[in-house]
């Protein structure tokens, strides 16, 4: 399939494309870069009472991600050290946004904070914890991508790689459910991406197969962060 036929199908299958709401959780329109409150500027989040023991006397998930989450919103990564592997502290001081301020509880050893009343990218909506041994052993959190490109390929890559939370750092939850119904074989059919054109209301990336495509829709801006809101496909 040529890049000339893919991008002039573009346009066909942006309109045949759906459009969803850009997070699970959020409650208000204001973005997460506003005056009134700076998205690079952490602020303290609200923590409920300490979860109890487990009983082969390990700290509950819950309690362990708060304190990765506390010495977080303290700067303090030597105290974060002790509750949360390497990686897991690196990319927790690395968000880009002001701090999550709702504890949105854990799913076995899965824990979540999330925004209320700011816009971030994703359907993740905030941080997500994975608690393994008394410790954080994975972050994963909304992302600020600069580039429609980006945004796409950070959602393929979790696609590839078979991780739903890594793709919902980038889209929204209908698009990780819409590329996640077919799992990706990689003995199956090659893509081939073939860049992001421009498209009412945002940008259209596409990646070629033999016998079709698919669309990634982007929406956002430079400043706010790119994220993938909908997914189409075309095929010959």
């Amino acid at each position: 399939m040529s890049a000339r036929w893919l991008r002039g199908t573009a346009a066909t299958a942006a309109t045949a494309a759906f459009l969803v709401p850009a997070s699970l959780l959020a409650a208000g329109p204001a973005l997460a870069h506003t005056a009134q409150a700076p998205a690079y500027a952490p602020v303290r989040a609200p923590m409920q009472a300490p979860a109890r023991a487990s009983a082969h006397g390990t700290a509950a998930p819950a309690a362990v991600a708060k304190k990765l989450l506390r010495a977080w919103l303290r700067a303090d990564r030597h105290a974060a050290s002790r509750v949360a592997t390497a990686s897991a502290v690196s990319t927790l001081f690395s968000y880009p946004f002001r701090a999550p301020d709702k504890f949105a509880g854990c799913s076995g050893n899965t824990c979540r904070f999330v925004h209320t009343s700011v816009r971030v990218p994703g359907g993740l909506d905030g941080i997500l914890m994975i608690v393994s041994g008394g410790k954080v052993t994975k972050v994963y959190e909304s992302r600020h991508l600069v580039k429609p490109s980006a945004a796409a390929g950070h959602l393929f890559d979790a696609w590839r790689k078979g991780d739903r939370n890594k793709g919902l750092e980038i889209a929204t939850s209908t698009a990780v459910k819409t590329l996640f119904r077919t799992k990706f074989d990689p003995k199956g059919v090659k893509y081939f991406f073939q860049g992001c054109n421009s498209e009412p209301k945002g940008h259209s990336c596409a990646y070629s197969y033999e016998g079709g495509g698919m669309f990634m829709h982007v929406r956002g801006s430079k400043s706010r962060g790119y994220e993938v809101t909908s997914i189409g496909y075309i095929a010959d």
